[in-house]
């Protein structure tokens, strides 16, 4: 009984070097594992770790009561490991100096009498882990079986690694690549939005130039056409600073700085700006108290401002505008945040297209804008790993929700936990911004 008890605390600790090696991400850790397991499965007085490397065996680590053969390489046919790897099968020795199948003068200057090794992988071994006594001692089939399922596991941790490297290589390269590219977008953006302007200026004073000394002499047509070449002007600069401030929030690799936000409070404030900016326009917002983000606090607010504009530009033609921002669990257990208006809406079937630069619904005559916003919106949200999408109709008002993670916020706050089935505003009481 005494020696199955034995077997089985020796197999529970196999599990948890098994469970221990699954994790491990490089090779060092990997060997610093499996030496140490095995010499404690079998009680030896010494393990090393080898690899089969250009036709030689390379001791690469090792652990023993003194120092055995860590960091050189033998052939093949001159060690234990070459023959465990060149017959793919395991190796029990209890005197290392009259078998034949070892060269035993390898091992007189070592304490090494006794010796069991095993193969890393079955088929072609890429390696072998030894196990070593100082006293003449056979290791039993027990004891052999544990140290080939050591290797075995060992083998799958060797390609796991193998995996990881290749995979974390490939992203530095793919990284590299982006921060490439997006170096190439900023020089060039900046290089079209410098070549564009120095034209601009030109038609923008030359203009200016003819209405002053001839602004009079013009019939209404004239006036006309130079007030719509100077309007043309001017939005061509605007667009060139919404180009250019689209492609300062692409991120390239950096990640967004992420800290606690008061949502609520920050939206009030991008609200309040917008009324200062709009004071004929009247238009009752409606905030939950209570919300949170963790997320960048300057793109945040960018996004606010863009939605927020738009709701309040879009609300333009109600009897009663009015806005809500909230926030609410999804089943999935994400944090979904809306801006809800009552205006004009648009066709829920072309809601993609609401997201790409330049890309506009309604006319310019009816409603003003360059169509940047909810690009510069969508790429806020992606930098942060996070989703948004639109739902509308016409003359039915519009919503637009967005995540700021991809994975589930926990902690939500408990308001909006109690809330999640309510109305998208939940219980806040409503705040008006507008002109008095």
């Amino acid at each position: 009984m005494a020696d199955v008890s034995h077997l089985e605390s020796r197999q529970g600790h196999l599990i948890a070097v098994v469970q221990e090696l699954s994790l491990a991400r490089s090779l060092d850790e990997v060997t610093a594992i499996v030496r140490h397991a095995a010499r404690a499965l079998v009680g030896a007085d010494g393990a090393t770790f080898v690899l089969r490397d250009c036709g030689q065996c390379f001791y690469a680590d090792e652990e023993a009561i003194s120092p055995l053969w860590k960091g050189k390489r033998f052939p093949m046919e001159d060690c234990a490991s070459g023959w465990v790897m060149q017959h793919a099968q395991p190796l029990v020795i209890e005197d290392v100096f009259v078998d034949p199948r070892i060269p035993g003068d390898a091992y007189r200057p070592t304490f090494v009498k006794s010796m069991a090794m095993v193969p890393i992988r079955k088929a072609r071994p890429i390696g072998a882990i030894g196990t070593y006594w100082a006293r003449h001692r056979v290791a039993g089939e027990d004891e052999v079986r544990l140290l080939q399922a050591l290797a075995d596991s060992t083998s799958i941790a060797l390609e796991n690694v193998e995996l990881y490297n290749d995979l974390e290589r490939r992203v530095r390269d793919r990284t590299a690549q982006l921060e490439a590219l997006n170096d190439e977008l900023g020089a060039f953006a900046y290089a079209v939005s410098h070549d564009l302007r120095a034209p601009l200026r030109a038609i923008a004073g030359f203009s200016r130039a003819l209405d002053e000394s001839c602004g009079a002499q013009l019939d209404a047509r004239g006036r006309d056409c130079l007030d719509r070449v100077r309007r043309g002007a001017a939005r061509m600069d605007r667009m060139i600073d919404d180009m250019l401030d689209l492609s300062r929030v692409g991120g390239g690799a950096d990640v967004p700085r992420r800290q606690s936000i008061d949502l609520s409070g920050l939206a009030r404030s991008v609200a309040a700006e917008l009324q200062a900016g709009h004071t004929t326009h009247r238009v009752r917002v409606v905030v939950q108290d209570g919300l949170v983000a963790v997320a960048d606090a300057g793109l945040v607010r960018l996004l606010l401002q863009n939605l927020l504009g738009n709701a309040f530009k879009f609300t333009r033609p109600s009897a009663e505008p009015t806005v809500e921002v909230s926030a609410e669990v999804s089943p999935a257990g994400e944090l979904v945040y809306c801006v809800r208006d009552n205006g004009v809406g648009f066709d829920a079937s072309r809601s993609e297209e609401l997201f790409g630069p330049f890309c506009r619904l309604h006319g310019a005559g009816e409603f003003p804008g360059d169509g940047i916003g909810l690009a510069t919106v969508q790429r806020i949200v992606r930098r942060h790993r996070g989703r948004i999408w639109a739902e509308s109709a016409p003359g039915s008002g519009a919503a637009f929700f967005w995540t700021l993670s991809p994975a589930s916020v926990d902690p939500v706050p408990q308001d909006i936990r109690r809330d999640s089935g309510a109305r998208p505003h939940g219980g806040a009481e409503p705040a008006l911004v507008g002109a008095q």
